[in-house]
């Protein structure tokens, strides 16, 4: 299912701002050039905590198979490929048709089956998940509650949650907003400053919902390498949550 422009968790002009930029989604230079230098960084991260949630073996090749995964504000597949070369069977889903045609012509082009969807989250009506990405994106909807929620109904009780955004600090509005933007580093008008959540904000969401979170570490920009994991929060953040439940295996909300 689809949800139509305009409804629920979608912002219109988001969709709009990060649509005119499937062109060169894939391009290590262009308009997303700042999602590929913080690619691996993310997904050491997300691989760490796979391996930690199912107790994997970290030399595993594919330690998602046999397992669902999905890809919230997938853009053009960044996450989504290399879930799928993991092992994972994965939806992803976008704001932006235009987007998802891109997505769906490169993971054809790299022999990979990824179901892609042009949807909000919000408007799925599928099994449980194992697994969930939502990188850069909850800074981006029109109702972070309602985005968590809608989350937390498609995570499996034994699933696990990655998700990543900016922090609203003044460390974050001068190089995200200030210094990336001004300088063309992440096209203008990307962000939001004021629709950036903190750890705490984001904890209390999933907490609402019956999600806690086990780990969370920040994103720093590092001239070595372009990005590196750090117990610096104050510009950008990614976490693993997972469902809460009592004896019975119920889920439990705040």
């Amino acid at each position: 299912m689809a949800s139509e422009p305009g409804t629920g968790t979608i912002d219109p002009r988001e969709a709009a701002h990060f649509g005119a930029q499937a062109a060169d989604w894939w391009d290590p230079n262009g308009a997303s050039a700042m999602l590929h230098k913080l690619g691996p960084v993310r997904l050491r991260y997300i691989r760490e905590a796979i391996d930690r949630h199912w107790d994997g073996d970290p030399a595993a090749l594919r330690p998602l198979a046999g397992k669902r995964a999905l890809d919230i504000g997938c853009g053009a597949g960044l996450v989504a490929e290399p879930l799928a070369r993991l092992g994972a069977q994965v939806t992803a889903v976008d704001a932006a048709p235009e987007n998802i045609a891109v997505a769906s012509t490169h993971a054809a082009q790299m022999g990979l089956a990824i179901d892609y969807r042009a949807s909000g989250v919000e408007a799925l009506n599928e099994p449980p998940f194992d697994l969930i990405t939502a990188l850069e994106v909850i800074e981006h909807v029109t109702d972070p509650a309602l985005f968590i929620s809608a989350i937390a109904r498609l995570l499996k009780p034994d699933g696990l949650l990655i998700l990543s955004t900016p922090n609203r600090t003044p460390a974050s509005k001068l190089l995200i907003v200030t210094l990336a933007e001004g300088f063309g580093r992440i096209p203008k008008g990307t962000h939001d400053w004021h629709k950036f959540l903190t750890p705490e904000e984001v904890t209390d969401l999933l907490a609402n919902c019956g999600l806690a979170v086990g780990d969370i570490a920040g994103i720093m920009p590092d001239p070595r390498y372009g990005f590196t994991l750090s117990r610096d929060l104050s510009v950008n953040y990614i976490m693993a949550a997972a469902t809460v439940t009592n004896e019975t295996g119920t889920r439990v909300a705040r």
